[in-house]
């Protein structure tokens, strides 16, 4: 299942796409008896109960009633989490190539970075650049999993099942910034809009195997980056069992899992966004963000 937040006037609405078309929770699927929240991050809360609704609701509807729904092209999708609760949480460094490529060793526990909430933008919506704080704005193509089940301390053999779905994430990442403040992540990560996110979540059973995904990045048509996720040094129940230690994981907590080689700052000579590209990043059996650059405040 493939469940979307997107724009409908001036409000935003949760939907799940069904074959080209986009069902609207509130309108065809949630009933009076059994009603069902109206933003993503509680639905997600609700965890497999609520998937069992929806799947139960869109099986009785039947195709004839839904064709009023309207088409996914023809909406404006938003973060399929506009603003979460809490910081997205980065792991860094977590593909052996994107470590050789900076000539370090791959880590031996994950390294731990946030982006604030107010990062995070739509999979179409522009990534803006402001030329007085960066010069240096770089792309990152990411798989980034949905925590459904919380707890601490959870087990690696048992953490796919605390996985609600899975989304893309652009790590978008202005490396002077970084450098800047002494390598300190959390601002060179966190300015406005570099957190492109989307274009949907995939339900937890949608993907067969997260350590099987080809990721890959594409400027202005160019390819950047090409990897798969079996290069990560920590899959994604490894990486919930290192960061359930002592640190409980809540519904709605969002994980970015690190990018592959092939961003920007280590391309020689070394690349970065500008106003007028266009960054596409995709995860195999997810999804497709691409952003334009723009100039801020244009």
């Amino acid at each position: 299942m493939r469940l979307v937040t997107y724009h409908a006037a001036d409000e935003l609405r949760i939907g799940v796409v069904h074959g080209e078309q986009v069902v609207d929770v509130q309108r065809w699927i949630s009933v009076p008896s059994e009603p069902l929240p109206t933003e993503m991050i509680d639905l997600i809360a609700m965890g497999e109960d609520a998937l069992i609704r929806i799947r139960q609701r869109l099986d009785l509807i039947g195709e004839a009633a839904l064709a009023g729904a309207p088409r996914l092209d023809a909406l404006r999708l938003a973060a399929p989490i506009p603003r979460p609760r809490k910081n997205v949480m980065c792991i860094g460094l977590n593909y052996r190539a994107h470590a050789a490529e900076q000539g370090k060793e791959p880590p031996e526990r994950p390294a731990v970075f946030t982006k604030a909430p107010t990062a995070v933008i739509g999979p179409t919506d522009p990534i803006p650049v402001d030329a007085t704080v960066t010069e240096k704005l770089d792309w990152e193509v990411e798989l980034a999993f949905i925590i459904g089940r919380g707890g601490r301390g959870i087990r690696a053999a048992q953490a796919l099942d605390h996985v609600f779905g899975y989304t893309v994430i652009n790590d978008v990442s202005a490396r002077d910034v970084q450098n800047a403040h002494g390598g300190q992540f959390f601002l060179g990560k966190s300015l406005d809009g570099s957190c492109p996110m989307g274009p949907w979540i995939s339900t937890r059973d949608e993907i067969a195997d997260p350590q099987a995904l080809r990721v890959t990045a594409h400027v202005n048509g160019d390819l950047k980056q090409d990897s798969n996720t079996a290069d990560m040094v920590f899959g994604v129940a490894e990486l919930i069992e290192w960061l359930s230690k002592g640190m409980t994981l809540e519904a709605g907590d969002i994980i970015s899992t690190g990018t592959p080689g092939g961003v920007g700052a280590w391309q020689t000579p070394p690349q970065f966004l500008h106003p007028g590209d266009v960054v596409a990043v995709t995860v195999e059996g997810i999804g497709t963000l691409r952003n334009p650059v723009v100039a801020w405040g244009a």
